[in-house]
Parts: C-alpha cells; structure tokens; sequence
C-alpha cells in the first residue's frame, strides 16, 4: 500500500497543509535479498498500528458480543457490536482505521518503487494490478463464503481497491486540490441523501437513496444494511491517511509532527461532531460525520502508538502486532475461509471452554484468533509475506 506521488509546493502554514505538503525523507534503496536493511526502512509504529487493526478485524470482538446483557457484561458487550442504525462505539472504529492505514502506507510503499526505478507508467501498472487483484480475490471468498457464485462490490477488499485507486490519482494533485476533492466527496455524498430523501427521512435504513439506487441497479440490497455508494465518502479516509503519511515521512522534529496530528485530531473530532444534527454519525451509510468523528479516534489511535513505541520505548512486546499486520491478506482470508472451520475443529478439544460459564464465548473466540495468529507468525519465521 504504497508513493507519494503529491506535488511538492511550498509548504503553507496551516496544519492540514503541512500534513499534506511535508517533504518526504530519502529511502535508502533496498537492494535483493537485504531483508535486514528493508526492516530497518519500515515505520515501526505503524507496523505495530497496522496489526492491531488487523488483530481487531478478524478477532470477532474476542467473543465479548455474547457476553450476558446485564451490569458491566452490558457495557463489554456493546462496545464490542456493531451499533444496529446510527452512532459508533469501538467496534466501529475498526474499518475507518484499516482505510486510514492503507492511506498511511502509500507514500511509503509508492516511494519505495520509486526509488527502485520504476517509472511512472510501472508504478501505475502496480497499482491498477493490485486492485484488480484485489476485487477479483475478494470475489473469490465473498463467493466460497456464500457457498455460490455471486458479485459483491461491497466488502473489505473492494472497498479497499477502489479508494486506493481514486486516492493513487489525488495523491498527484497539490494539497488545495486535494483538500477540495476530499470536501466535495463529503459535501455531495451528503447532499444525495438530502436532496432525495425516502418516505422514512433522508437517512432511514431502507428507504435511503443509497438503498434506492442499489435495488434499481443490483435487484437487491445487502444483508447488512451498508451500501455501494459509501466509497464516496470512505476515499476521504484513506486521504486522510496519505496526508498523515506524508507528516511521518516528513524532515520535520517529530514532536512537531505529533502536535501536527494532535491538531488533525481535534479537526476531526470537532468537524465530524458540528456535522452530527445535519448528517447523523452512521456506519451502514458512511456518512461524512462518520469519516470525520471516526478519523478522530483514528489519530488518537496513531499518535498513542507513537508515543509508546518511540518515547516510552516498548518495542519487543509489539512484535505481537508487527506479525499479524505484515500478512494482512493472508490473515484476513483466513479469517474469511476458514474461521468456522478453524472454530469447529478445536471445540472438539476445547469443548467450547464450557467450564468458563460466561466467559466460555470469549475464551473460544480468542483460541481461534491464536491458531490464526500462529499461521502468520509461521509464515513470518520463513520471511513469507503474501502481498499484490
């Protein structure tokens, strides 16, 4: 996920800009086979970010949603569930971060192939491979998944190889122009729902446009009541990620990049919260208040991650994280293909920890999450790392 390809301007004074505008770092070229001298080049925090969102991604809440409803298991349980219709707790958090991440890394990844000589025409094959690659895997396990043929546009692989797409050609454009596309994604994906409201509300859960358009189009909609146009207003996430990879790769003290972000942070939090009467916090929808309140939290995520990693100097013990998120396809389709499978065969051993009465759910979920975590860490020993 991959460089940044942002014109170089003059840097202007506001946060945002600087974000966008930071003058890259050089990489050092990584020559075949130097594994060592290639790990050396990696951002540690954000490997160690990266895994935890994955870790999160297939952990299916640790099991925490089936805890009782009652007293403290409540309040667990709920920040471990997808809210039904309409705000965000924790576990809502988890898809802005993994598009947030994929923003990050493509200043670092598409600068990498850069420097390696790859011209501007290789880059862009890259990267259209890639996401054709990815629509096409994604395809394949939503189909297995199904146990049938089928097309599905809305899922994690998709939606991933669709925004890197639009943000590969914005990443080009100067920061005012990507500021203005980020602003005019949110702007018109909110005025959709305005403008055509249902018989229920602008943002009633069947009744929406969003749902409207994907029954003329498609004959159906989805057993979760996302919908296909959500990539408008997913895209300014993962440019919000680029311009924080940008900040990362800049020559400025760190600290300044920290406050930078700390900055970012209260934009977002503030912009998505001043939103919230006009275009309600709504993950099924991805509403632009969701983008914005959700990057908030993001930030919060990534500049903690720094300060642990960099000024608190806890390192080892994120090599947890670090090896789950450097197979994140692998895991991911494990996760898919194969959980139920995984589930089954060791409640044959474990007997569903039935002997932990209410916290029997949480320990079964987290055994299969260490089968899953052990097959990375395996291909990890080996220096196999599955990618396109």
């Amino acid at each position: 996920m991959e460089p940044s390809l942002t014109a170089h301007s003059s840097v202007a004074a506001d946060p945002a800009t600087q974000i966008a505008e930071a003058k890259p770092t050089p990489v050092q070229t990584v020559s075949a086979g130097a594994q060592a001298a290639a790990e050396k080049q990696r951002y540690l925090p954000l490997d160690v970010y990266r895994g935890l969102i994955m870790l999160l991604l297939v952990s299916d809440g640790f099991g925490f949603g089936e805890l009782p409803r009652v007293g403290l298991y409540a309040l667990i349980a709920h920040q471990f569930e997808h809210k039904p219709w309409g705000g965000a707790v924790f576990y809502d958090l988890i898809m802005p971060a993994f598009l947030f991440m994929v923003g990050v890394a493509m200043p670092f990844a598409l600068q990498r192939r850069i420097e390696k000589g790859e011209t501007p025409r290789q880059v862009f094959h890259h990267v259209w491979v890639r996401c054709l690659s990815l629509i096409l895997i994604s395809q394949v396990v939503v189909s297995v998944g199904e146990g049938r043929a089928q097309i599905q546009f809305h899922n994690v692989l998709t939606q991933v190889a669709i925004t890197y797409f639009i943000c590969f050609f914005l990443m080009r454009l100067k920061f005012w122009q990507q500021a203005l596309a980020a602003a005019l994604l949110l702007a018109g994906h909110s005025a959709l729902y305005l403008l055509f409201p249902g018989p229920d509300g602008a943002f009633a859960q069947v009744t929406n446009v969003g749902a409207r358009i994907d029954r003329a189009i498609m004959g159906f909609n989805y057993v979760w009541p996302c919908v296909n146009i959500n990539f408008l207003a997913e895209t300014p996430g993962v440019l919000f990620g680029v311009w924080a990879g940008n900040l990362l790769r800049s020559q400025r003290p760190r600290a300044e990049q920290l406050k930078i972000l700390a900055l970012g942070m209260v934009a977002a939090f503030a912009s998505g919260l001043l939103l919230f009467p006009l275009v309600p916090i709504n993950k099924w929808l991805w509403t632009a208040s969701y983008t914005l309140y959700t990057t908030g939290w993001v930030l919060l995520g990534l500049l903690t991650l720094i300060l642990l990693v960099e000024y608190a100097g806890i390192r080892r013990p994120m090599i947890v994280l670090t090896i789950i998120g450097m197979n994140s396809l692998f895991v991911y389709c494990v996760d898919e293909l194969l959980r139920g499978w995984i589930d089954h065969s060791l409640q044959l051993f474990t007997r569903g920890f039935k002997v932990l009465g209410t916290f029997a759910p949480v320990a079964q979920s987290c055994a299969v999450l260490l089968v899953i975590w052990a097959m990375a860490w395996w291909l990890y020993r080996r220096k196999i790392f599955i990618k396109v």
